[in-house]
Parts: structure tokens; sequence; C-alpha cells
């Protein structure tokens, strides 16, 4: 893996495309300030207004770390693995690949407050609806909730999202 200035340290993961609906904007209003630890961000940030005004904004600041796209499975592994704790911001959508990735790799999960999100982590995550919610949320968990948590995703990944297990559902509905 790449030296990047936040792998010695802890700190929260998000990957996703750089999209409203993803909340970027409350993940990175709430690490802004008073930051129990860092933030890194992978996505797009130069496919669109928003990804570039939200870049040119918090970019300088210490505890957020914003990177683009990460194509190289290998490293992409490491920076999750070395994760502290995974963001997910998705507000719209329904079973997201990169939540049920975090999940599989044991990673407690901090996950926008909708119901798919509740439904693909049967309300066994942590929860935030905005960037307060989120910020103490960071400050108030501790290692023993979160490798907790994590050991919970992990349970839930290999018993639901399988293809084995996907595929006899796929079948019994044809």
């Amino acid at each position: 893996m790449k030296n990047y200035p936040f792998s010695n340290a802890r700190y929260a993961l998000t990957v996703c495309r750089i999209e409203p609906e993803n909340n970027i904007h409350v993940i990175l209003e709430a690490f802004s300030r008073e930051a129990a630890f860092s933030v890194v961000m992978i996505g797009n940030w130069n496919n669109s207004s928003y990804g570039k005004e939200l870049k040119s904004h918090y970019q300088a600041n210490a505890h957020i770390h914003l990177l683009d796209p990460v194509y190289e499975l290998e490293e992409l592994n490491a920076i999750r693995q070395g994760c502290f704790v995974y963001l997910h911001g998705h507000s719209c959508g329904g079973t997201n690949p990169s939540l049920v990735e975090a999940m599989y790799l044991g990673l407690p999960i901090i996950a926008f407050d909708v119901n798919f999100n509740r439904e693909t982590t049967e309300n066994q995550a942590f929860y935030f609806s905005n960037a307060e919610n989120l910020r103490s949320l960071t400050h108030s968990l501790d290692e023993k909730q979160l490798r907790q948590s994590g050991e919970i995703m992990r349970e839930i990944a290999l018993r639901r999202y399988t293809w084995k297990r996907i595929s006899e559902r796929y079948a019994a509905l044809f």
C-alpha cells in the first residue's frame, strides 16, 4: 500500500460516488469540527460541481483525506482493512455493495439512518441522520462497542450475502 498520511492513526473510511444522496457534505461537515479521528473518503471528486466544491472547501482540513478512486484492489483492501470504522452515507437505493463488502471485512458500520441500511445491517450498526449526530457518535463509541459491531456485521454478511443464498432465492422466485 502507498504510504498515506492517515495510515498510522485511527481513521473512518467511505468509498462511494461523490453525489448529494450519499451525504458526503454531512460526513465532511461532521469531521471538519473537533474530529475524534480522521476520515478518508475515496471517490470521483472531479466528476461534478458538487464534488469539486466539497473538495475545494474541505481538502485543507488535517482530519479529512480526500482520495480519487482507487482501482487497485489490493491497495483498496489495505485501506479498508486499516480503517477503524466504515461510514456509509447512502440515503437512496438498496443493498449497497460497498456496505456489504465492509460488513464482510468485519468492520464496524456507521450508516445513514434509512430503512434499507437498517435492513442490510439488521438494525445492528450505528446510525446517523445529520452532521451533529455523526460527530456525537464518533466521540461516544468505544473500542469494545466497535469490535462487537464488526463481529456482528461479519456474521450478518456471511449468513445473508453469499452467492449460494442469493442464487437459491432467485431460483425460488422462478
